[in-house]
């Protein structure tokens, strides 16, 4: 599985609340929670995201709140990978229940701009940053961990699993 896509630049401690603030949390649609992803850190993200774009932050990234709207968001979205130094814990592991893809690695990170553009290998963790020719190795996710996200998330893989 792959992404590619132009880069929007976050940095360290972006937490929950910014990604999709709690004032819009009166709904689980996820496109409705996608039409205010980012507003209050980038007013800009959702009239210029486009699908398989790719977020690029610093460290513990989805901090804050557990809600599972924050990774959810940022899927429905339309981007394609977050990568970042680091991930809240919780966040994390909500990004995996819903199919989100995330690699962490502290190099592309560091390294990536806004506007790059950039293409991931899942199965690898090869993350190649076209703009500057610049390649990166982050740990791959193990095998089941890529065939949650390839069905979409933790839901529809067990669904997927039930009818073998």
């Amino acid at each position: 599985m792959k992404a590619r896509g132009r880069v929007f630049r976050y940095y360290d401690n972006v937490d929950t609340d910014v990604i999709i603030p709690a004032r819009y949390l009166n709904t689980s649609s996820a496109s409705e929670l996608a039409q205010h992803c980012m507003e209050d850190i980038d007013k800009d993200f959702v009239s210029r995201v486009k699908k398989g774009d790719i977020i690029v932050a610093g460290a513990n990234f989805g901090c804050g709140s557990s809600r599972e709207h924050a990774p959810l968001a940022i899927k429905e979205s339309g981007i394609g990978c977050v990568i970042a130094t680091t991930f809240a814990r919780i966040f994390y592991r909500n990004a995996i229940n819903i199919g989100l893809p995330i690699l962490e690695c502290p190099e592309a990170s560091r390294a990536i701009e806004a506007c790059d553009e950039v293409e991931v290998d899942f199965d690898t963790g090869l993350i190649r940053d076209i703009t500057k020719n610049l390649e990166f190795k982050a740990e791959p996710f193990p095998p089941f961990m890529q065939a949650i996200i390839a069905e979409g998330g933790l839901v529809d893989y067990l669904k997927k699993e039930a009818t073998k």
